[in-house]
């Protein structure tokens, strides 16, 4: 694309924190869904809880540990500012992932709801963070990094990684579980294949 035909009325700080406080607070939602119906969660997250299932290591180890090195691809290939507005988006889902279950008080959740409402509400949330410049980590960081620079569709990269968790996942988990949190993933991961494509949204912080 020319460099002139770029937009020429980037994000104000005011629009992307609006962004960043609501994607993460969909997402949190999300998570909540999850947690209430024992779903599994795909990316890096769900990375973390298999480890945790497999050794016994708390999770936050885990999920600190395998960030490492993507936050060093996101400063080496996004820059510093998308590496610090990921710094952000995750220190606020943890806050709110925290807070949300004192918040919201879910009896009688169906698994089959949870999972494709949950996935939804993360993906939107995602969504609303990739289009201002953030992410939540990890996996995160390196689809979006696969887009920028060979095109590929952040969701379908993202829904292959979540299959081959999920497939792991069914050596520790009930198969039912599974199973849900797999159509989870895909609800998750079709939001962002079909509403994040190169050169459709040309928003930029």
């Amino acid at each position: 694309m020319d460099p002139q035909e770029l937009p020429t009325d980037p994000h104000r700080l005011h629009e992307d924190a609006m962004a960043m406080l609501v994607g993460t607070l969909f997402v949190a939602l999300g998570v909540t869904f999850y947690t209430q119906a024992t779903l599994l969660t795909g990316s890096t997250a769900g990375l973390a809880f298999l480890l945790q299932y497999a050794t016994g290591w708390a999770f936050g180890a885990w999920f600190f540990l395998i960030n490492l090195p993507f936050y060093w691809l996101a400063i080496r290939r996004m820059g510093w500012s998308f590496t610090l507005r990921t710094f952000v988006s995750i220190a606020l889902v943890s806050l709110f992932s925290e807070l949300t279950g004192r918040w919201v008080t879910l009896e009688g959740l169906n698994p089959l709801y949870a999972a494709l409402m949950g996935g939804s509400l993360i993906g939107i949330g995602m969504l609303i963070l990739f289009r201002h410049r953030s992410s939540l980590g990890g996996v995160n960081i390196l689809v979006l990094y696969l887009q920028d620079r060979y095109g590929w569709r952040a969701g379908y990269v993202q829904l292959g990684i979540d299959g081959v968790i999920m497939l792991v996942a069914l050596m520790m988990l009930p198969m039912e579980r599974v199973g849900l949190s797999v159509l989870g993933a895909v609800a998750l991961n079709l939001i962002i294949a079909l509403n994040h494509k190169p050169g459709r949204y040309m928003g930029v912080s």
